[in-house]
């Protein structure tokens, strides 16, 4: 146990390699949190710890590594934990039609069914001490569909539908849970999207071959970065409202194509909505088709 965790909060974070988990993880500690960073790779781990963090290594993709690394978490806490950042995750590219079952099990493992099985080892932790914050990192494509996204839109969308049943389930608990929204943030997310892209798509014989070259390219770091990409400390910015204000919000937005998609999902018919979407993602795909030229009519 460190000798100062009795006077300060608590917060185990995964995914903290990089990019999000890792500028949460420093920005946390400097305000005097008690941080353990965890990560899935033992390398990232050692790294971590040089640079004066405690941290612990724990895969999402294995319930032995879970429970593992929370035991040691918490051994370094004394045995409590006042807050969970679930932040580890990464996003398979590829058309529906050709993501495999293998494909699209491992993407739901790490990004849903791992950060399942890490909070529902939490709960009871905090339920004994009588409270916590649990803050899930989601994304816009987590309400919000975009092609050639698939297997990461549904881990998304399911990570926001167990975080809302969840939230509901334990009012009055003293557990506050959240859900954060980014939209492009600057990290390694795309280099490790392009691996998964390489390994799992088979672009030769697919039917959307001349897009994936597009997508390739892009995954790749050909082309410029959106205009509205923001760094990873906009999303630790909504982190520490949700972890320090007395009333956390159940949703935090982040970057304009989040907010912006937020509001038109709430005015617009499916259809409509699928247009927009669309001609957002243009640029990605092959010469628009005639049914993305012809303007959507007004039934859901």
């Amino acid at each position: 146990m460190d000798e100062n965790s009795a006077i300060r909060p608590s917060i185990l974070i995964t995914g903290c390699s990089s990019g999000i988990g890792h500028a949460a993880a420093h920005r946390l500690a400097r305000r005097g949190w008690q941080v353990v960073a965890s990560a899935r790779r033992a390398g990232d781990v050692a790294r971590l710890r040089r640079e004066g963090l405690q941290a612990e290594q724990l895969d999402l993709d294995d319930d032995d590594s879970i429970r593992k690394g929370l035991a040691a978490a918490l051994e370094r806490t004394g045995g409590r934990l006042d807050a969970l950042f679930n932040n580890g995750a990464y996003g398979q590219p590829g058309a529906v039609e050709d993501l495999s079952r293998a494909a699209l099990r491992a993407q739901l493992e790490t990004n849903v069914l791992g950060t399942h099985e890490l909070t529902r080892r939490v709960i009871p932790v905090m339920r004994a001490q009588g409270g916590g914050r649990i803050v899930q990192n989601s994304s816009v494509l987590g309400f919000a569909a975009l092609p050639f996204r698939g297997a990461y839109v549904c881990s998304k969308f399911a990570l926001e539908g167990l975080t809302d049943a969840l939230r509901q389930e334990l009012r009055g608990s003293g557990i506050h849970v959240s859900l954060i929204e980014p939209g492009p943030i600057t990290s390694r997310f795309r280099d490790n999207a392009y691996q998964a892209f390489l390994r799992h798509i088979d672009t030769e014989h697919s039917a959307h071959a001349e897009t994936y070259r597009a997508v390739a390219a892009r995954l790749a770091g050909e082309g410029a970065a959106t205009p509205f990409t923001r760094r990873a400390d906009a999303v630790v910015d909504k982190l520490i409202h949700a972890l320090e204000a007395r009333r956390p919000r159940p949703r935090y937005y982040v970057t304009v194509p989040t907010h912006l998609f937020g509001l038109l999902r709430r005015l617009l018919s499916t259809r409509w909505m699928d247009a927009v979407l669309l001609r957002a993602t243009r640029s990605e795909r092959t010469p628009l088709s005639p049914p993305d030229r012809c303007p959507p009519d007004r039934r859901k």
